[in-house]
This record gives structure tokens, C-alpha cells and sequence, in this order.
């Protein structure tokens, strides 16, 4: 059976919720990823929140604001989507389906950050084409903001 852990990006970088929303692109952009986990603290690593380059396009960008007076508490979004490391790949696959996100953080039973999945991850991995292609339909799927 697969699991999350077999499909992760093990001990992704993180930032605390205090840092910079510059500093958190720059972390970004070094690890080419589309978003950083946020946690309380970098010994224990407990998720807080989850930091995407949209939030930054909407919150920062758009608002014409300074991402180096900026912190990711001030930015981030406060309610993560995560799974744990031994749940099933497909629950990861679901989760991102029903969230419309393209990844999904991973933790152990103390909510630590363990690893993330990307869809890419799935994708490059699970050779199974049919299941990826769902996710990315499901994903992509318009949405209306009010």
C-alpha cells in the first residue's frame, strides 16, 4: 500500500510565522517551490500555517506592500491542509482534489513537519496517469472568489 512517506520530499525548509514575507519568497525561490510550511518554532517544527507564492501575488504584490516590513503571520494561511507520513497516498491525492491545492505538507503524530507532496511528486512517481490527471482536473477547477 502507498503511503505518504514514500511519496514525500523529506525535512522541507520552513519559516517562522515572524519572519519576513521576503525573507520567505528568498527561501521560496532557493528550494523552487510554490510555497513554504510555516512553523512555531525551528527545533520543534510544529505547522502553523502554510505560505504560497498566490498568497504573496494577493496579499503583498497586489496591495502594493513591502515584503521586508511585512511578516508571514501577517500573510500566511492559518488553517494548513496536511496529512501524516503513514496515511494512504490516496487521502493526500483527495485532500488536494477537495482543497484545490498542488501540495500538501506532511507531518508526524506531534503535527512536526516531516515532508511535503507536490503533485509533481505524485505524478513523477506513482505511475499511475489516470489518478494524477484527476488530481490536476480537480485542482484546476475554477473557483468564484467573492
Amino acid at each position: 500500500m502507498e503511503r505518504c512517506r514514500d511519496f514525500m520530499t523529506q525535512n522541507p525548509i520552513c519559516c517562522m510565522s515572524s519572519e519576513s514575507v521576503q525573507r520567505a519568497a528568498q527561501l521560496m525561490l532557493a528550494e523552487d517551490g510554490g510555497s513554504i510550511p510555516i512553523v512555531d518554532d525551528s527545533h520543534s517544527r510544529r505547522l502553523i500555517g502554510i505560505l504560497t507564492d498566490r498568497d504573496i501575488a494577493k496579499r503583498i504584490v497586489a496591495e502594493s506592500r513591502d515584503a521586508g516590513q511585512i511578516t508571514v503571520r501577517e500573510v500566511m494561511t492559518k488553517t494548513p491542509i496536511s496529512c501524516a507520513s503513514d496515511d494512504e497516498l490516496q487521502r493526500a491525492r483527495d485532500t488536494m482534489a477537495t482543497n484545490q491545492v498542488r501540495r500538501v505538507t506532511i507531518v508526524d503524530s506531534h503535527h512536526k513537519v516531516v515532508g511535503i507532496i507536490a503533485q509533481g511528486d505524485i505524478a513523477t512517481r506513482c505511475g499511475q496517469p489516470e489518478k494524477t490527471a484527476q488530481v490536476v482536473k480537480e485542482i484546476s477547477r475554477p473557483t468564484v472568489e467573492t
